[in-house]
């Protein structure tokens, strides 16, 4: 059966074609069995093993993910779709109880970075969410490691770059986050595969949002980056 065709955009948002084969989204480690990872091979053999020990070993494997309310078991990936489905399972399957900019807590989405900023861009949304947390238990100390996620896209998507002012970019959640989801519900029900957006965190940062786990493709392990904080809420980052 043909996939359903998407319909006009909501709110008269523009379109891009947008194809991207290195955008950047950064996981906690503690979500990723490093030793498997320290290769990082870029040949065939070593590709099909790191494959291999994720479906041995990650603690998101997929029939044993969470299933929010609005997602449908037969969207997620299975082995099949090659190194890194879980890890894009587990961003649809694993949601928080006030959701995210363009997800509320009935279903996730992949989030990432693209363009010639997109690690930084990275960075600063990813230090943005965990200062948030420290400054809620007031206390600025903490050592933790990201990798590198990077992934290709080549998608139709819906495109605010060129509407800044739009309530669901403001940099308060309170105000951007349930515009967001609102948009992001409209948006869905259209069949619109995603969404374009500046960074609310870096300056000139680009930002999209999947709202499908079959659109991420070729994931694949990129470098490390441990952030820092010693007692400010802007943490240190270096490579590691």
């Amino acid at each position: 059966m043909s996939e359903i065709a998407p319909g006009p955009v909501p709110r008269g948002l523009p379109e891009t074609v947008f194809t991207d084969p290195e955008t950047i989204r950064l996981i906690s480690t503690a979500y990723i069995d490093e030793p498997a990872l320290a290769p990082l091979s870029d040949d065939a053999d070593g590709l099909d093993f790191l494959e291999q020990l994720e479906s041995l070993t990650s603690r998101r494997q997929g029939l044993a993910m969470p299933l929010p309310a609005g997602l449908k078991r037969a969207e997620l990936l299975s082995e099949a779709s090659g190194y890194g489905w879980t890890f894009i399972n587990a961003a649809f399957c694993y949601t928080r109880p006030a959701g995210n900019r363009f997800n509320d807590a009935s279903r996730g989405a992949w989030y990432a970075a693209f363009g010639p900023l997109a690690i930084e861009t990275a960075q600063a949304e990813v230090a943005f969410h965990l200062s948030r947390e420290l400054e809620n238990v007031g206390v600025f100390e903490n050592v933790t490691a990201y990798r590198e996620l990077v992934a290709g896209f080549t998608a139709t998507m819906a495109d605010l770059r060129s509407r800044p002012d739009e309530a669901c970019l403001s940099p308060d959640p309170e105000i951007a986050y349930p515009e967001g989801q609102r948009l992001a519900r409209e948006l869905s029900a259209a069949r619109i595969a995603g969404l374009l957006y500046p960074s609310a965190r870096y300056e000139d940062g680009e930002c999209l949002v999947a709202f499908r786990p079959n659109l991420v493709q070729n994931v694949r392990p990129g470098r490390k980056w441990v952030f820092t904080w010693s007692g400010s809420a802007t943490p240190s980052i270096r490579e590691g």
